[in-house]
């Protein structure tokens, strides 16, 4: 996934958008904006249990 911070002019103010890959999101702040990126980095990294596939399909 390509993550982009940049600034953006919207009438008249200056927001802070973060694209991930097609999808932006759009903050008041830099300082906003780079939690965000830090928060979504962190889980992406962060360890993911994933159920036992063929054991759930014997079991349902």
């Amino acid at each position: 996934m390509k993550i982009v911070v940049q600034p953006q002019d919207q009438g008249g103010e200056r927001l802070w958008q973060v694209r991930l890959d097609q999808h932006c999101v759009s903050f008041r702040s830099e300082e906003e904006a780079r939690q965000f990126v830090a928060k979504l980095e962190a889980r992406l990294r962060a360890p993911h249990n994933l159920p036992d596939w063929p054991a759930q399909l014997k079991a349902g």
